[in-house]
């Protein structure tokens, strides 16, 4: 495999494991919506590799992304843009959620910490308990979009 052929794999790689958690995360924080927009847009992308490569894979688990890893060298320019993009994309949402929730820490703690975490539970209780919470913490959520 040459250099750019392992850069390429190298960053499918970092893109799977990448989407699989920050898909996660979005969903759990109830940003479903944004999560289906990203996998739209690569569906439109990959469509020839999806159709021709990847066309019994049954999505979910990472499947269909390790799908197009071990096709790599067959995977258009197009294709490969989408996934760099998408795994930025991927990146900066979950450094808005860990920013997010490190802001909010305290207020987590103090307002929720008999809330299971996940399935947006603990943006729930924070939104439940808005006019106590620091702003420090409406600040951070405000900013990430996880309110308006």
């Amino acid at each position: 495999m040459g250099a750019n052929n392992r850069e390429m794999g190298e960053a499918m790689r970092k893109s799977v494991v990448c989407s699989m958690v920050v898909t996660a995360l979005l969903l759990v924080a109830g940003r479903a919506q944004a999560a289906d927009t990203l996998a739209d847009s690569l569906k439109k992308a990959c469509n020839k590799e999806l159709t021709t490569f990847c066309k019994g894979v049954p999505p979910g688990e990472g499947r269909i992304l390790a799908c197009l890893y071990a096709f790599e060298d067959k995977v258009s320019d197009k294709c490969i843009y989408a996934l760099y993009d998408a795994s930025l994309q991927l990146e900066q949402a979950v450094a808005a959620l860990k920013f997010a929730a490190s802001e909010c820490k305290g207020d987590l703690e103090k307002f929720c910490a008999n809330v299971k975490p996940g399935q947006g539970r603990g943006l729930a209780c924070l939104n439940k308990n808005d006019k106590a919470l620091s702003q420090t913490c409406k600040d951070a959520l405000k900013e990430t979009g996880l309110r308006k």
